[in-house]
């Protein structure tokens, strides 16, 4: 005789059963929306060209910084100062320029990118903007005003005031 448990443990193995046929057989039809290949990936959108050339900061540059706008004309003369040990904003081989990211110690190229916005930045290829980027808050040819995107570089470093150390060419 069977007992409950017994019957139970059948009724079971008879579902689980009739499940495995049932999706065996699922597996055999073809369905479209499930077997299809997808579409091409959308295409990136391509980089915005930058309103300022990378000729134009690519040279010595006195460097300081500051965290309260109030403090940006007493800062650019402390940057001025520094051109005894200028930062180099050199050219790149690519077209950009070669700088540093945020914590790093190497130099590397870095691209000008352009925005919807207006908005300029450099940093490495990819969209503007982003996280290891820096926007230029302002440039008039002879003081360059960046700052990090990435909120933990922004509040370390504060905004980065880069003077001019020779006139330019």
């Amino acid at each position: 005789m069977i007992g409950s448990g017994d019957a139970r443990a059948v009724a079971k193995f008879a579902t689980v059963s009739a499940l495995t046929l049932l999706l065996g057989a699922c597996s055999s039809v073809n369905l479209p929306s499930l077997s299809s290949n997808p579409g091409p990936e959308p295409e990136a959108a391509p980089e915005m060209p930058a309103t300022i050339r990378s000729d134009e900061i690519v040279g010595r540059w006195g460097l300081a910084s500051y965290q309260n706008p109030a403090d940006r004309a007493r800062t650019e003369k402390m940057a001025r100062d520094q051109c005894k040990q200028p930062y180099v904003i050199g050219a790149g081989q690519s077209g950009g320029v070669v700088m540093h990211l945020a914590d790093q110690a190497t130099p590397q190229e870095l691209r000008l990118k352009g925005s919807p916005s207006g908005k300029n930045f450099i940093g490495p290829p990819g969209p503007a903007g982003g996280e290891q980027d820096r926007e230029i808050v302002s440039f008039d040819g002879r003081v360059l005003v960046t700052r990090f995107i990435d909120k933990d570089a922004a509040t370390r470093y504060g905004n980065m005031v880069y003077v001019r150390c020779a006139p330019r060419a």
